[in-house]
């Protein structure tokens, strides 16, 4: 029903919202001054050891300066306690003393519809629960099996099973007594105009039962238990309960989560959800089948002031990742932000968990970056801004992502953020005068000037690759040696390939050697007997490390036990990228003595190229490095 705004007005002014809040929270005594009708507590909405969250009476409004919550009185209602609206306004009503207005009869019959479709979502949904027990289910029991779901896991998300019928929900609802009418209304059947007769939605499905904040089943998704169905994942239609760019999933029980772990983590797809569930990570959520809207970006705030936005961690989900910043970039404001978290070597989260354990998982989320960085990444990415045309540019670019943002202070610290890097990215190019040189004449040292003009990460900037320092073991070249004795077949069908690779670290060039040996003269077609020669030939510790070196920066298609079209894929990726650096700082370092030798400004154009050539082949391993999925790092044995 509709109310009036001078009702509502009227009732908030009757009930102060510290009498209303206060039934639900515990007032710090220190901070809180009652007189002035300022409290103070501990956030009802996270959980924390410090309040917060603060309630003014003057105002009639609350805001939790740790996770962004924030409204009036009906909001926290319907937030904090899963009111509807109407409910919330008769609750504040019945508070204050005032009578409600006369109900409008056409909202009242809508109201009752509503309750009635859900009504009719329950029996669906238990239906489908039985289906999933029942011996048509077998077959979907034993896919969830091999997923780890355990049967607790199952029964806590209420998962089911819509048989492979045209008609059976149709009639076992109907033989319930449910109308025609009201199960279209629950697009729970395709019907139309053009269909003679109407025909279950889901079928040979396994189903994911929708919930909307108050914890009531409003839609479904159904993943197809048979290769040639059209959709591998079918959502319910929108419906007078369900629009799904409204609706998280899982977004009641991660909500009622919040009180144990204080952020919110969005992912992709409902296995992904259950998955984190099921590892302990109780308040992931998810959006259905569609980008991310501002909706749900709302119901996202309203759990947390920085949730976690993870993706697959392959160029999809870098995409999607970027197109969630656009959408969050004019919305954000003080304490309400997002974090980034891309998986490594192109997985989900259910596939790390099932491969590594909730550790990794945790690792991956620890790392999230920050939407400042995610931005930045973006926009200097295998970019060379080697001309002032080229800097001014990127600066443009800049500036004009801290103009969308909407919330002046905010908009004010990011143009302020994006100018110091900027100025910290291009390093000492304004000493830099034409053809590389200072003003006293003196050549300044090959590459000194020019990092600062290409789009080189942080890490990848330390590296051994950029300083040329030793004492490293590269990541990648660790990572190609595990892929050869974790998967022998690799070097008979790459063996060329292998014997160009130009491999820098001088241990894993001894231990690549006697790899190449023991397959040669057929004395290891196995792991197991190749790491026999290798202990033979006291390169134990060596192969150790870079086994280690690999299994931490999860690159899972190089490690045992991957599908051997992963393995050739990423294997053949490895050296590619292998080769490219190899050549291209040969390349490098002839550019640096022919300027060192001849410093004229044909040779310095000539070397910061070469620079350019070797960032473009890294840029994208730079650029997702920061998410933890580095195929051309460095690190320390």
């Amino acid at each position: 029903m509709r109310f009036s705004n001078n009702f509502l007005d009227e009732i908030r002014d009757r009930v102060p919202i510290s009498s209303l809040i206060g039934a639900r929270v515990t007032w710090d005594r220190r901070k809180t001054n009652a007189s002035r009708g300022d409290y103070w507590a501990c956030c009802p909405f996270h959980g924390e050891n410090t309040p917060s969250f603060h309630c003014e009476d003057k105002k009639g409004r609350y805001h939790c300066f740790g996770c962004g919550a924030s409204g009036d009185h009906f909001r926290f209602l319907t937030d904090h306690d899963g009111l509807s609206f109407p409910e919330a306004v008769e609750r504040v009503a019945e508070m204050a003393g005032v009578p409600m207005p006369a109900r409008d009869a056409e909202a009242e019959r809508r109201e009752k519809q509503k309750a009635s479709l859900t009504d009719v979502m329950e029996l669906a949904t238990r239906f489908f629960q039985d289906g999933l027990q029942s011996q048509t289910g077998a077959k979907a029991r034993a896919y969830l099996r091999e997923r780890g779901l355990s049967a607790a896991t199952q029964q806590e998300f209420r998962l089911g099973y819509a048989p492979d019928s045209r008609n059976a929900l149709k009639e076992h609802l109907a033989s319930k007594g449910v109308d025609k009418e009201q199960i279209e209304a629950c697009g729970l059947v395709v019907h139309g105009p053009d269909i003679a007769v109407s025909y279950d939605r889901f079928r040979n499905r396994i189903m994911f039962p929708i919930e909307d904040s108050r914890g009531r089943v409003i839609a479904f998704g159904g993943r197809a238990m048979s290769a040639d169905q059209p959709a591998k994942y079918l959502n319910s239609n929108d419906t007078e309960l369900f629009h799904k760019g409204n609706v998280l999933y899982n977004f009641a029980r991660a909500r009622k989560a919040m009180g144990k772990d204080g952020s919110v983590i969005a992912v992709e797809g409902y296995m992904d959800v259950i998955a984190l569930a099921q590892a302990g990570f109780a308040t992931a959520v998810a959006p259905l089948g569609t980008a991310l809207t501002e909706n749900q970006l709302e119901l996202l705030w309203r759990m947390s002031g920085e949730p976690v936005l993870c993706f697959d961690g392959d160029q999809a989900g870098l995409r999607a990742a970027w197109r969630a910043a656009d959408l969050a970039l004019p919305l954000i404001g003080p304490g309400r932000t997002l974090r980034f978290a891309l998986l490594p070597g192109g997985q989900d989260p259910d596939d790390l968990l099932r491969a590594e354990g909730s550790q990794a998982m945790s690792d991956v989320l620890t790392h999230a970056r920050p939407l400042a960085d995610l931005l930045w990444m973006r926009e200097t990415g295998g970019g060379s801004f080697d001309t002032p045309e080229r800097r001014a540019e990127l600066e443009q670019r800049l500036r004009e992502l801290a103009s969308r943002i909407r919330e002046e202070n905010v908009r004010r610290h990011y143009a302020q953020e994006f100018r110091e890097r900027a100025q910290a990215f291009f390093g000492g190019t304004r000493t830099a005068q034409r053809g590389g040189f200072r003003k006293d004449g003196a050549q300044p040292r090959p590459g000194a000037q020019m990092r600062g003009r290409l789009a080189v990460s942080d890490s990848l900037a330390r590296s051994a690759l950029v300083t040329g320092q030793g004492g490293f073991m590269p990541l990648r070249e660790a990572g190609i040696v595990a892929a050869l004795v974790n998967h022998p077949f690799l070097l008979e069908q790459h063996f060329e390939e292998v014997e160009r690779v130009g491999l820098t670290s001088p241990d894993l060039k001894r231990l690549l050697s006697v790899i190449v040996d023991a397959v040669a003269h057929d004395l290891a077609q196995d792991r197991e007997a190749l790491q026999a020669a290798i202990g033979r030939a006291g390169l134990e510790a060596t192969w150790e490390r870079a086994e280690a070196l690999t299994k931490r920066a999860r690159l899972w298609p190089l490690l045992s036990g991957a599908d051997p079209s992963d393995v050739d894929d990423a294997f053949k990726q490895a050296l590619h990228l292998q080769r490219a650096t190899h050549f291209l700082n040969r390349e490098l370092r002839a550019a640096e003595s022919a300027l060192a030798s001849e410093p004229t400004e044909e040779n310095y154009r000539h070397l910061v190229e070469i620079q350019s050539q070797l960032q473009s082949v890294q840029a994208t391993e730079a650029l997702i490095e920061g998410f933890g999925i580095g195929s051309g790092r460095a690190a320390r044995g």
